[in-house]
């Protein structure tokens, strides 16, 4: 698949995830088979007022592309000023959050909230366009709730203001991440334009990854809540869908030996106190389902060091 002149070798991606997707575990989900990886999507104004935080946001490496940067915001001078600044980072394409149902993004009316302006939308498009020097892509949703699904209409309209891809996910903003995603919206977007439809939704295995391809035609599948845990996800869904073939699951070594890794790295990133608190959740989902993981869950939670961690998994692993 390609997105302007980006070729990817995987069409499976990496979402955006705020919290999760960082360079670390970009960093990981690359090796293991994601044809490109996202930020955690960030602010166009706190990028314009330099925030320390958001700067941090943006640290991409050279052998993590191709990478995308999720930009949010619902100002169009104040999108296209971010994205200016943009041109001088590191990445290969730049997105623009039209997805994100959180109430404190929506509130502001950014987000999914866009999905109720869609010439709000064109204008955004519009000037972020106008100013990056990479491609620019768009993650959009059905609509806002179920009686207003506009996910074509919309898609129409950013196709028509120059981005080179758009991603769908198969839910309105009112269905947060309930229910399940609707693949015929996802499908009717495909059909509606010519630039590659990326689709996002319910993918947790090869076999739905496949299904939903086969179903809407999609360009290319985004994986977000499916990572979790299983990076390793990304690798098998690129094999499946090329060859038909099912890799292993990984082994519950091969789970305890890679939540080391990403904490050892994310402890060299951001410091250890602040790595191994942000570390408690991914730990939980390596383990889930391994033997002595309700236990482990509660001692990794009262931990504040790498080594108390360690410790704690390779006990698990001797078990």
């Amino acid at each position: 698949m390609k997105i302007g002149n980006v070729e990817l070798k995987s069409p499976v991606v990496l979402a955006p995830l705020a919290g999760i997707s960082d360079l670390v575990f970009r960093r990981i989900c690359r090796r293991l088979g994601a044809g490109m990886t996202t930020t955690e999507m960030v602010s166009a104004k706190a990028i314009i007022h330099g925030n320390a935080t958001t700067r941090l946001l943006l640290r991409t490496e050279p052998e993590e592309s191709p990478v995308a940067v999720q930009l949010f915001g619902s100002d169009p001078d104040a999108m296209a000023e971010a994205a200016a600044f943009l041109n001088d980072h590191d990445f290969d394409t730049l997105d623009i959050n039209m997805g994100c149902p959180a109430a404190k993004i929506v509130k502001n009316g950014d987000g999914s909230a866009l999905m109720r302006d869609p010439a709000l939308i064109g204008r955004i498009v519009k000037a972020v366009v106008a100013v990056a020097k990479r491609p620019v892509t768009a993650k959009i949703r059905l609509g806002w709730d179920a009686n207003s699904i506009n996910c074509v209409h919309v898609a129409k309209i950013v196709e028509a203001e120059g981005v080179s891809a758009i991603t769908v996910h198969g839910r309105t903003r009112a269905m947060m991440f309930s229910g399940e995603a609707c693949w015929d919206g996802i499908k009717s977007v495909k059909d509606a334009v010519k630039v590659p439809v990326i689709g996002n939704g319910d993918i947790k295995c090869p076999q739905q990854a496949k299904r939903l391809m086969e179903h809407s035609g999609v360009d290319g599948l985004m994986v977000g809540r499916g990572s979790y845990g299983d990076p390793w996800l990304f690798g098998r869904i690129t094999e499946y869908l090329k060859t038909g073939e099912l890799l292993p699951m990984p082994t519950a070594q091969e789970k305890i030996d890679l939540a080391l890794e990403h904490a050892k790295a994310a402890m060299e990133h951001n410091g250890e106190k602040i790595a191994m608190r942000e570390m408690r959740k991914h730990m939980a989902w390596y383990i889930k389902g391994l033997h002595g993981a309700t236990t482990a869950k509660v001692a990794i939670n009262n931990s504040e060091s790498f080594e108390e961690i360690k410790e704690i998994l390779m006990k698990m692993g001797e078990e």
